[in-house]
């Protein structure tokens, strides 16, 4: 499928508002929340527009709510990217494709992490393939983007606050329009 900027809006606006697989928040509400986070932190255009569209996934491959009560991983870093491809630069699909594996990753070299993910989070953490061995941990780190995935990840975790206010989706269409590789 290749997304435009436009289908892009179109899908949050068909779905987003949707549940957030089991927390407290839309799927519109979560993608505001983490980009915000990343704006506040100084990221730059690519990260900010890959904090937003990191769970795309969910809704360009929709397996209902909560697809992990179910047993199923909806492998959705990857459906995210392969919906994007093409529209943006690696800088923004590879922190996405590897949002997942940040998990996993954090898991491994934080003992405190795994107690501070959701209830969903932990669920699908298992389905996933569980927290990176010492090696798996060390091979992820050295990719390319792997950091920017690991800052991500951080802030996709905080992005679960039911009723936080944040910009609107109008907010980040200029910062994705400013990475993106075509319209």
């Amino acid at each position: 499928m290749d997304m435009t900027l436009a289908g892009i809006k179109a899908l949050f606006d068909a779905k987003g508002g949707r549940q957030y697989s089991g927390e407290p928040v839309s799927q519109l509400e979560h993608a505001l929340q983490s980009a915000q986070l990343a704006e506040q932190a100084g990221a730059g255009a690519e990260l900010i527009t890959a904090s937003l569209l990191h769970d795309l996934g969910h809704m360009s491959n929709d397996m209902g709510e909560t697809p992990t009560l179910h047993g199923i991983d909806d492998r959705h870093q990857f459906h995210g990217v392969s919906a994007l491809k093409g529209l943006f630069p690696e800088a923004v699909l590879t922190p996405i494709r590897l949002h997942v594996d940040a998990k996993r990753y954090l898991c491994a070299v934080d003992p405190a992490y795994w107690a501070s993910l959701s209830d969903d989070s932990k669920r699908s953490l298992e389905l996933q393939g569980g927290a990176f061995s010492a090696e798996q941990a060390a091979k992820f780190i050295a990719q390319p983007f792997a950091r920017d995935a690991v800052e991500l990840r951080r802030w996709d975790d905080l992005a679960k606050a039911a009723g936080k206010t944040t910009p609107d989706f109008a907010h980040y269409e200029q910062t994705m329009r400013a990475c993106a590789l075509r319209m």
